[in-house]
């Protein structure tokens, strides 16, 4: 693995946000969700989400997630994702969400 400086990490922006909406991504290669999430003072962005094997749209709504928020936008099928969702992958591969303990703010940044 290759080791990097505190800066490199600095530059990262991670954030959390809540969810407010979720759609299913009918135009992505691999089952998808669209999640509209409200990071505060950054505003509301959206994100594509590979996240259908462990979550339901329903379930998602309300739940505070973490995303990295400084990347450029990139074009996925006729959607722009605002921002990376953040997850692990489980030993099928499918995503589990990296998540907060508690409730903060949104917009918190991790440190």
């Amino acid at each position: 693995m290759e080791e990097i400086q505190w800066s490199d990490f600095e530059r990262v922006a991670l954030r959390v946000g809540t969810v407010l909406e979720v759609l299913d991504f009918a135009k992505a290669r691999k089952p998808a969700y669209q999640v509209k999430v409200d990071f505060g003072d950054l505003g509301i962005k959206w994100s594509s989400a590979q996240i259908t094997k462990h979550y339901t749209k329903e379930e998602l709504v309300g739940r505070q997630i973490i995303g990295v928020v400084n990347f450029p936008e990139k074009q996925i099928a006729n959607f722009k994702s605002q921002f990376l969702v953040t997850g692990f992958a489980d030993e099928n591969g499918d995503i589990v969400l990296a998540a907060v303990e508690r409730k903060v703010p949104n917009g918190s940044a991790l440190i």
